[in-house]
């Protein structure tokens, strides 16, 4: 659920950038793309605010190599694809599979209400 914040220029500022990417970048990416119109947002400051982004469900966190967290504007349900050899990570262009859910339902003592496949292999880049 997506709940209202407080407004900040910065934090509008890092969720404007991430709209427009398709890459899933890293903090680091963030920041230093940030720095071109806000020079004197510190990096701690971008890792505060996409952590409150993510808390609060506006983006999600991908953490695909357990070290280095993505993160992604597109907060729809969809799949993502994780390079072994380069590491990018990208989404799988498929409609999610809305069955899958009910089978985990059927088929469990739980209640999901959300999954989350990540794919992992050769990207187009690297076959390339």
């Amino acid at each position: 659920m997506k709940t209202p914040m407080k407004y900040s220029h910065q934090r509008e500022a890092i969720l404007n950038f991430l709209k427009d990417r398709k890459d899933h970048p890293t903090a680091e990416t963030v920041y230093i793309s940030i720095r071109e119109t806000l020079p004197n947002i510190s990096l701690g400051t971008v890792y505060r605010n996409l952590n409150q982004l993510s808390s609060c469900g506006q983006i999600l966190r991908l953490s695909c190599d357990g070290k280095t967290d993505h993160f992604d504007a597109c907060t729809d349900p969809h799949y993502h694809f994780v390079c072994k050899n380069c590491g990018a990570v990208k989404d799988m262009d498929m409609e999610p599979l809305s069955e899958i859910i009910e089978q985990a339902n059927d088929s469990s003592p739980y209640f999901v209400d959300e999954v989350s496949i990540l794919f992992s292999g050769t990207c187009d880049d690297c076959l390339n």
